[in-house]
């Protein structure tokens, strides 16, 4: 019984999550009903798009080609964000060193750099996955340097004085302290991909969602650009849960 009111209850979540997008298409369908629609596509047409695009291959494609060139630049700029954010939070020495250019690296805004970066990497595969390293780089830094300053020094005193030290103190007391921030941190990164992939995918692309969308708002296919748009949403739902998924089983100690 216990276990089917547990259920129950996510499967009334899940309702809950979908019910504004749902009431939102409904919204859309009946605006573009009125008279509207060569300006605002029918969600109808939108799912016309969709259908025809995924018969003839290309929007599996771009989808494809967009996935990877977010998945590669997230893996570097998380990684090196993460890497510097501990080491940085963990000895003083790197963290006055480093810290304060990192700081005002950050407020450089992305797409500032585009020019700069065409110049260097080119216009092709690299300089797209450097812009999307770039922009995820630091919220997971940031997250988590502060993550390790934050950390209560009761516990990594009581760690001491239980015998642990080096990589077992650091694994069973600093990060475990730390990941919340760090899952933030994770969070907030995905969230940045999508948004810089969109404008990187306009650099003398030649395939991708950010393509597609450039085309067709070009040759003024509205439905298209639409189409483009849900899905940059949808791929950025999908990694949010990812994420809440990585954040339930990393902190399972955690009552929410």
């Amino acid at each position: 019984m216990l276990r089917r009111n547990k259920e129950e209850r996510k499967g009334y979540e899940v309702l809950l999550q979908w019910l504004l997008p749902f009431l939102l298409i409904i919204a859309w369908q009946i605006a573009t009903s009125t008279g509207t629609s060569t300006i605002i596509p029918s969600p109808v047409k939108v799912f016309d798009r969709a259908v025809s695009m995924i018969k003839n291959g290309q929007l599996l494609e771009y989808t494809a080609v967009s996935a990877k060139r977010a998945l590669i630049g997230f893996l570097i700029g998380a990684g090196v964000g993460f890497l510097l954010g501990l080491m940085n939070g963990m000895w003083r020495l790197m963290d006055i060193t480093l810290n304060t250019t990192i700081q005002m690296l950050r407020n450089i805004p992305v797409l500032a750099l585009i020019s700069l970066m065409i110049v260097w990497f080119g216009i092709g595969e690299k300089v797209k996955i450097i812009m999307v390293a770039f922009g995820v780089f630091f919220p997971l830094y940031i997250n988590t340097y502060h993550g390790i300053k934050a950390l209560d020094k009761g516990l990594v005193e009581m760690g001491k004085v239980y015998g642990l030290k080096g990589f077992r103190l650091f694994t069973n007391i600093i990060l475990p302290g730390a990941m919340s921030s760090v899952l933030v941190g994770i969070r907030l990164s995905l969230g940045a991909m999508w948004l810089i992939l969109i404008a990187a995918e306009t650099i003398a692309a030649d395939a991708g969602i950010g393509y597609m969308a450039m085309t067709a708002r070009e040759l003024m296919q509205m439905d298209k650009v639409v189409l483009s748009i849900i899905i940059y949403a949808l791929l950025g739902k999908v990694s949010d849960s990812i994420a809440s998924a990585l954040e339930k089983r990393l902190l399972k100690w955690r009552t929410v």
